[in-house]
């Protein structure tokens, strides 16, 4: 089997030179687009999402030598939550690749959270089944870069920071107004809006809820005074 030309190009980008490129075409190919000849992607995000918890677990700690187990589990959970992983496949551009059904098309999928990071994880257990965990591993570094040496700054649970904001001036805690939820029922999009007693709001769109609430808190921290 040959990789189609866009479909090498997101190989190069990605830089891993596929022995099975079956196992690409699987990693891109969405549950709405799957059919009795052509499988869907879930299974193997099943299988890269432990793929790259111990990619990333092994180089926190090779990243930190002297940390605790306390510090290194937020970075952990930084890097690896969907949100992380979606931000990754987008500076590969994967959702150009995505094969997707037309609902999913219509409704903005390649744009969405869940599915760009389920399917980057599919992709990280495609390199681990074609070419090992080396290969992975490398694969999982190379991608997230810098994310991994600069995770301190993400590490922090942004509701919780929010909310300590909040009430170290003496307001009530942050208010989360969901204002939409679109997309099917298998992949919805929800924006949450939320909201400061002082005024201030911020919005933000995820995969669920919890997602969501925590990217609006993050945003608005952002353009809160310190």
């Amino acid at each position: 089997m040959k990789l189609s030309s866009d479909l090498q190009a997101f190989a190069d980008r990605i830089g891993h030179d596929f022995a099975r490129p079956e196992l690409l075409v699987r990693a891109l190919t969405h549950a709405s687009m799957s059919s009795a000849h052509r499988d869907d992607n879930e299974r193997l995000e099943f299988l890269g999402d432990r793929v790259l918890g111990l990619a990333m677990a092994e180089a926190l700690l090779e990243a930190d030598r002297t940390a605790p187990e306390g510090t290194l589990a937020p970075r952990f959970n930084a890097l690896v939550r969907k949100e992380a992983c979606a931000d990754v496949a987008r500076d590969v551009d994967l959702g150009a690749v995505l094969k997707l059904g037309r609902s999913e098309r219509k409704t903005g999928g390649r744009r969405k959270d869940a599915l760009l990071a389920d399917a980057m994880e599919a992709v990280i257990a495609a390199v681990y089944l074609d070419a090992g965990f080396p290969a992975a591993r490398d694969l999982v570094r190379r991608l997230w870069g810098d994310r991994i040496d600069a995770v301190e700054d993400d590490a922090r649970d942004a509701k919780t920071a929010l909310q300590e904001w909040a009430q170290a001036r003496g307001q009530t805690p942050p208010d989360y107004v969901e204002l939409a939820r679109s997309g099917p029922d298998h992949a919805p999009v929800f924006t949450i809006e939320v909201r400061l007693q002082s005024g201030e709001t911020a919005k933000a769109e995820a995969g669920s809820k919890r997602q969501a609430e925590q990217a609006a808190a993050k945003a608005l921290l952002r353009s809160l005074p310190d």
